[in-house]
């Protein structure tokens, strides 16, 4: 008996390690340069999950206005960079990804030789300044890593970065004239005075602090550094004095311009010289912190103690390819290039926002502590509570609830007491419309994955919606709409503030708040009050009750709508599907309205010219580049051709997803294009953040495996998947027939197998409940 028992103990630990297979490695399939050419707006550089930390080259910084005019190339650069370029200004730390406006790009670094030059030059005459021409040829852009060659200065350029720290390595030739320039007065959606201060200090001839104070996008922006370097300077000085304004006072009794350790003003770009054997390498440890120098030091102590660039390389991919398992699918290259990319973007935010202690610069400029959770920033809710948030239900619960935290701490913070709208580092730039961190809250509670006081947040969300002076709610509380002669977007206000108090009452039903359930389900069907029965489409009202007589439906400019036309925005109610069918004429009249939207043709008088960006994601006049139609296509199953949410939602991943640097058909929106895909792909989609079903579709993978936090996992197999074959035939979860349009929340988290059995044709008489 002891010796049967002896070999069941030593086998035990072998059969375990058999059966554990390493995690694969799905990192080779993310291609960070996907959405870097035209208006994808991403940037190739080394960033980890959510990271406070994008260190990403430049090839442009362009100025906002140009001789007192707007500048249209500004938009280009959301991101900071453009594939089509042929310089490099330098590398710098912060980045949006796929945003339609722009800001930080803090602290950027040039490494130059020969004859110091402290402007950055321009494109056409690169080596005019410290900027560098570069060819693709010469450059790798992988998750946490990128490289490229300075032509102009024979330096190889190598970046990573840990969560809070980027890390720098640049291989040199053989020089006595090595500079390591930092730009202070460089930045993204850049024009003159919206660098308000800066301030360096050496503390010794390898270590350098600082902050740089911004008025940009977000009004009152600071962020602080440490950046280290390996090997001593022997020399540092900074931009003519004179230039920057700080020539005053007692100072004058200093030489500020060399080796004087402080610089303090609004155009700081200081250098530090090094002379330099050929292939020797200096890196930089460059740390961010929103509170102090002293929090940027010691986030550098924590994160990169050491000078190992390839252990941080190694360990920033490490925590990609963790987070990238979370899903394991089984696909073409191409489509698992898209997939992984997709998911690679959806992760790089929101980003970190505290330092290694926890504390934070909140909305109200003063230090708080995060007690028991990541403080978060970069809220782009107008697009991500569609579909990236409630990917993260799925996907990262944990980070989601985090996420909600750092809003009911901004709604604390908050003057107004209301929630965030479009925020970023410990600023509320009030972009776009509606109040929709309230379905990100909505969507977690309705969910079960509220590990936060829900009435509490209930409470926020009801406070939010009743501030009067915020965006035209006075008049849609009092007439039940937004007229469009006191507030312009006025129709696609009124339409998103009802599906936002929709997403109220479903929270006040469950938390059994039966007044506030009461109140907010009138508030929602105020859609109805914007919906002109004559014309069959919503339609923008006057104060007076009348409809707005000029209206073209299609026209986008000046018609109550934004990133929208009425077209689109007709098919906006996400929260009452059948009730909209049903008040423009019923299912087969529906059905031809859709259909329509996605074959017809838009003149081009529609458009300001022929190469237009809002022709980027366009098929018909559905636009997918914008988020208000990104539900459209599935409303077919509301209808009673469902099959046709199946073809349009393969055609659309076809057309508007690419494994090319051009392959974004439209902004990633800080995720959202890539959470559609990556729904859409698995074959469900929320249709109704709020609500606790997806709408189902026909999935464009052959097996995928969500792997669950809560330990379990949820199989998608797709019998006879071909490129024809787009139509489902029948559908099996767990073994057992599926005959309805919807998948439940809870039916993923259980974990358990769904089956998709595909065809070339429609099968009509399935799936015929709908959601």
């Amino acid at each position: 008996m002891k010796k049967l028992l002896l070999s069941v103990l030593l086998f035990t630990p072998l059969l375990t390690f058999a059966q554990t297979k390493p995690a694969p490695n799905l990192v080779k399939y993310v291609n960070p340069m996907i959405g870097t050419a035209k208006m994808g707006h991403t940037y190739p550089g080394a960033t980890v999950p959510f990271g406070m930390v994008q260190l990403s080259p430049d090839t442009d910084t362009i100025p906002y206005e140009v001789n007192g005019k707007y500048n249209k190339d500004v938009y280009k650069y959301c991101a900071g960079y453009q594939h089509d370029d042929k310089t490099i200004v330098g590398f710098s730390h912060t980045h949006f990804s796929g945003t339609g406006h722009s800001d930080l790009g803090d602290f950027l670094i040039a490494p130059t030789t020969g004859k110091l030059q402290l402007n950055p030059g321009t494109e056409d005459k690169p080596q005019s300044g410290y900027r560098s021409s570069f060819s693709h040829d010469n450059e790798v852009a992988e998750p946490a890593y990128y490289k490229v060659k300075l032509d102009d200065h024979n330096i190889l350029a190598e970046l990573t970065a840990s969560n809070r720290v980027g890390m720098h390595q640049y291989t040199f030739p053989k020089s006595d004239e090595a500079h390591i320039i930092l730009d202070l007065m460089s930045g993204i959606y850049n024009y003159d005075g919206k660098t308000t201060w800066t301030f360096v200090r050496v503390e010794n001839d390898t270590l350098i602090t600082g902050y740089r104070q911004t008025n940009g996008w977000a009004r009152t922006r600071t962020v602080y550094f440490a950046m280290s370097f390996s090997k001593p300077f022997y020399q540092y000085g900074n931009k003519d004095f004179a230039e920057a304004q700080v020539y005053k006072g007692f100072w004058r009794k200093f030489d500020q311009t060399k080796n004087f350790p402080e610089f303090a003003g609004k155009k700081i770009r200081a250098y530090f010289d090094f002379k330099t054997e050929a292939g020797e390498k200096i890196k930089i440890k460059f740390a961010l912190s929103p509170v102090s120098t002293e929090g940027a030091l010691a986030n550098m102590k924590a994160e990169i103690p050491h000078w190992d660039f390839e252990k941080v390389k190694r360990e920033g991919q490490a925590a990609w390819n963790k987070e990238l398992n979370k899903v394991v699918v089984d696909a073409g290259k191409d489509d698992l290039v898209n997939f992984y990319t997709a998911m690679y973007h959806a992760f790089l935010g929101p980003t970190t926002y505290m330092d290694v202690d926890g504390k934070y610069r909140g909305l109200d400029m003063n230090v708080h502590q995060a007690d028991g959770f990541t403080n978060y920033t970069s809220f782009s809710l107008w697009d991500t509570y569609r579909a990236l948030h409630p990917l993260f239900n799925i996907l990262q619960p944990a980070r989601n609830n985090d996420m909600i935290k750092s809003m009911l701490a901004h709604y604390d913070q908050s003057v107004h007491k209301m929630l965030p709208v479009w925020s970023h580092h410990a600023n509320e730039n009030w972009c776009m419309i509606g109040y929709h961190s309230v379905p990100v809250i909505a969507d977690a509670v309705m969910k079960g994955n509220a590990n936060f006081d829900a009435n509490r947040a209930l409470d926020a969300c009801v406070q939010t919606a009743r501030t009067r002076y915020y965006d035209g709610l006075e008049y849609y509380m009092d007439m039940g709409y937004v007229p469009e002669d006191k507030n312009g977007s006025s129709v696609s206000k009124t339409l998103e503030y009802a599906y936002d108090d929709w997403c109220i009452a479903q929270m006040a039903k469950k938390l059994n708040r039966q007044d506030i359930y009461e109140e907010f389900s009138k508030r929602a069907l105020n859609y109805k009050n914007v919906y002109d029965a004559k014309s069959g489409y919503m339609r923008p009202k006057l104060s007076d009750g009348t409809w707005k007589q000029e209206f073209d439906p299609l026209d986008t400019h000046g018609q109550g709508f934004i990133e929208g036309n009425s077209w689109n925005y007709s098919l906006y109610v996400p929260h009452d599907p059948a009730q909209m069918i049903s008040m423009m004429g019923g299912k087969a009249r529906f059905v031809q309205h859709l259909d329509s939207l996605f074959t017809m043709e838009l003149p081009d008088k529609y458009f300001e010219n022929t190469e237009d960006i809002s022709r980027d994601g366009i098929i018909g006049n559905y636009v997918h580049g914008n988020e208000p139609s990104h539900h459209v296509a599935y409303l077919y199953n509301w209808t009673d051709q469902p099959w046709k949410t199946q073809e349009r939602t393969r055609m659309v991943l076809k057309a508007m997803y690419n494994p090319t640097i051009d392959g974004l058909g439209g902004n990633d929106d800080f995720g959202q294009m890539s959470a559609w895909y990556i729904f859409s792909a698995l074959g469900f989609y929320p249709v109704a953040p709020g609500s606790e079903q997806y709408a189902i579709t026909s999935p464009n993978v052959k097996a995928a495996t969500i792997n669950l936090e809560n330990g379990k996992s949820f199989t998608i197999d797709v019998k006879n998947q071909k490129d024809k074959n787009v139509y489902i035939q029948k559908m099996e979860l767990n073994g057992k027939p599926v005959n309805r349009t919807y998948l439940t929340h809870n039916e993923i988290m259980h974990g358990g197998k769904l089956t998709f059995y595909m065809g070339n044709t429609p099968n009509k008489k399935l799936m015929a409940v709908a959601p």
